[in-house]
């Protein structure tokens, strides 16, 4: 269970984002149990079905199984639209990526633009003391006295990739309750509690939006752009549909026929070509340096280069690297942005750009920016 951080005034009002699953459901039980004063929010971020899976609204049956927590609980619950908002940072950003050729991470982009910033502000600005939601992290203060964001004690649940741009001066402010524990113990506890939606399985897909056929969705604002798919010998084997639907690394849906499995090796905009490789050892599909920008740091080093270990896909394996300070990889020049230079321990395989490299010092996650 979290600790309160220590105010002059302390304020124990708490705003927990409700978002209709097991996880934020516990977190609100938690606090309550602690003796916080406690108010629900439930995010209205997307309310269309175009391109989903599934004909459905989730938002509606998402809030409806918040509305039976909060009444379970007994707390307020009040609804705060944020779709305008969400469209504008969230959905935009990941369609200009994919134009772009890159492939974005809506997730991190919804914690960034919404949840920890949207969220926040409007909680600090209605006088609560916390904001707190069901993320898989920890908040502790080290003995110097900062506060950090550490991973949580379920690494495969672990969520800092996704929050690694809530600044510094917010970690004070904001509670994890379920960061300590496992997931089956946190749905254990559910089941125990009778909470109502005890059973709901874990949501899918895109932030808020739910479960998408990607073509589909893309569709709504990419037009369909069809080139060929060439192979490391320089031959066209094959056509696609469009760059957007495929990422680096990629090995199904690659309608080349014969010689498989292929996997994307390259995006080639200038040329609407695809390139692959059906070696999955080969030198196209290894990388031993990359550039970051956006770069957010939450506990920066005190000194450059850095040694640190970092993960560039949500559940990765920790790796060894080095960060240098001010790449000089040629986006920067282009940019004018700051940047930093990522040397892995040992080479990598099928890194994509608009991806995050989140990185850690040990169990504390200091930062990180989005991939070039």
């Amino acid at each position: 269970m979290p600790t309160a951080p220590k105010f002059q005034k302390p304020n124990k009002k708490v705003l927990i984002a409700l978002s209709g699953g097991i996880d934020s459901a516990v977190s609100a039980y938690l606090l309550q149990k602690a003796g916080y004063q406690l108010e629900g929010a439930f995010m209205k971020n997307w309310s269309s079905t175009a391109g989903l899976k599934y004909d459905e609204c989730p938002w509606l049956t998402d809030r409806q199984d918040a509305l039976r927590v909060a009444a379970f609980l007994r707390i307020p619950l009040r609804t705060l639209d944020f779709e305008k908002e969400y469209k504008k940072t969230v959905l935009n950003y990941f369609f200009e990526g994919y134009k772009a050729g890159r492939t974005p991470n809506p997730d991190v982009m919804c914690n960034k633009e919404i949840k920890f910033k949207l969220l926040y502000n409007w909680a600090i600005k209605n006088k609560f003391g916390y904001l707190a939601t069901g993320h898989y992290a920890q908040v502790k203060q080290a003995k110097a006295g900062q506060y950090q964001l550490l991973r949580s004690t379920d690494e495969f649940k672990d969520q800092t990739y996704f929050i690694y741009n809530i600044r510094t001066e917010q970690l004070p402010r904001i509670l994890f309750p379920v960061g300590s524990m496992k997931k089956a113990n946190v749905r254990a506890m559910a089941k125990r509690i009778g909470l109502p939606n005890a059973d709901k399985k874990e949501s899918m897909g895109l932030c808020f939006v739910g479960r998408i056929r990607l073509k589909d969705f893309l569709e709504q604002k990419l037009k369909r752009k069809p080139g060929p798919i060439i192979d490391m010998a320089g031959n066209q084997i094959g056509k696609h549909e469009g760059l957007y639907y495929y990422t680096i690394g990629q090995r199904q849906g690659i309608k080349v026929g014969s010689g498989g499995p292929y996997f994307v090796a390259r995006k080639d905009l200038a040329k609407n070509a695809l390139l692959v490789t059906n070696n999955p050892k080969d030198k196209a599909l290894q990388i031993k340096a990359l550039e970051i920008h956006s770069v957010n740091w939450i506990s920066e080093p005190k000194r450059f280069p850095a040694k640190l270990t970092g993960r560039f896909r949500h559940q990765g394996k920790l790796e060894k690297l080095t960060i240098t300070k001010n790449s000089n990889f040629g986006y920067s020049k282009k940019t004018k942005k700051d940047t930093y230079k990522a040397t892995f321990g040992k080479p990598q395989k099928a890194i994509a750009s608009g991806q995050s490299l989140v990185l850690y010092d040990k169990k504390v996650c200091v930062g990180g920016g989005v991939i070039v």
